[in-house]
């Protein structure tokens, strides 16, 4: 059923992106987004795929990703950086809404994982580009074959054999996850962060559900937040937190060898993600205590709906 359900939007998806080919719109459609690539060192065609992992999900960008990687010529500093953005802030309008349920605002939400998954990418950037590393060429597990002027049927048949690819990968990465959990990675992996967690200001009661979205995800664990906000067991405060640091990180194991299968590397994908969400969370814990209560009220967080 999850692959149906994302088959639904992909196909659509998939025969819109081919049009804009054929047509030679691509470039046109991209120029908006040129400025704000360029910032992070990427082609305007990225700012496509990251723009489909933002209004859908990481699955969907990466058959975009698929359709147009033959096109975009990326190194593995820059498909990591693609990567990073994805990871940051996809699903927005959906995943922000589940948070909303515990309380808080969506625009905050929303707008943090936007502009933090910049932010990350401009770092990562820097970074690489400082230090000359990952420059050689990415090379995605599932790539697309382009021959010179395929025809409709070409295209549809190759189009079918990614859609499979797809499907082996949200099994395998179901099987895997099960397979993880069965022999206590997940749980060790729960207790190894709960006391970072508490370190930078998450309360311990938070920190123990936080961790199971971040392995888990982010829908799975604002459900438990919500039943545990719902309950009066969880501060809005620590709620805030909690959901902030989720939306910046969380499903750490699955979606990072999602991006991983783009050629994107370890040290940003995971490690510098991992990071990044520590310290904003941290940053977001001293500068709140500072706010005024009316202010975090109104803009930050409120009451579970």
């Amino acid at each position: 059923m999850t692959a149906i359900d994302l088959y639904k939007v992909m196909v659509p998806i998939l025969i819109g992106v081919k049009l804009l080919q054929e047509f030679d719109l691509i470039r046109y459609v991209a120029m908006p987004i040129k400025p704000l690539m360029a910032v992070v060192g990427l082609p305007a065609e990225a700012g496509l795929v990251w723009a489909f992992a933002m209004v859908n999900n990481i699955y969907t960008a990466l058959v975009v990703a698929i359709s147009l990687w033959p096109d975009m010529v990326l190194t593995q500093a820059q498909a990591t950086v693609l990567g990073v953005l994805m990871l940051v802030a996809h699903a927005v309008p959906l995943e922000a809404a589940v948070a909303r349920k515990s309380g808080p605002k969506v625009m905050f939400q929303s707008v943090i994982r936007i502009v933090g998954a910049l932010v990350l990418g401009w770092a990562l950037h820097a970074a690489y580009s400082a230090s000359g590393v990952l420059t050689e060429p990415a090379v995605m597990l599932v790539e697309a074959t382009r021959k010179a002027d395929p025809t409709i049927m070409q295209w549809a048949w190759g189009e079918l054999k990614n859609l499979g690819y797809i499907f082996l990968i949200i099994l395998t990465l179901m099987v895997m996850m099960r397979l993880l959990s069965a022999i206590g990675v997940i749980d060790l992996l729960n207790r190894l962060l709960q006391p970072v967690l508490r370190l930078i200001g998450i309360g311990p009661k938070a920190s123990a559900i936080t961790v199971i979205g971040l392995t888990l995800g982010i829908t799975y664990g604002s459900g438990l937040i919500i039943k545990e906000t719902r309950s009066g067991n969880l501060g809005k405060e620590d709620v805030f937190y909690s959901l902030t640091f989720m939306g910046i990180a969380h499903a750490l194991i699955e979606d990072t060898l999602l991006i991983l299968l783009m050629g994107a590397h370890i040290s940003g994908a995971l490690w510098g993600r991992l990071a990044f969400a520590m310290l904003l969370t941290a940053i977001l814990v001293q500068l709140t205590r500072r706010l005024s209560a009316r202010f975090c009220d109104t803009y930050l967080w409120g009451t579970p709906t």
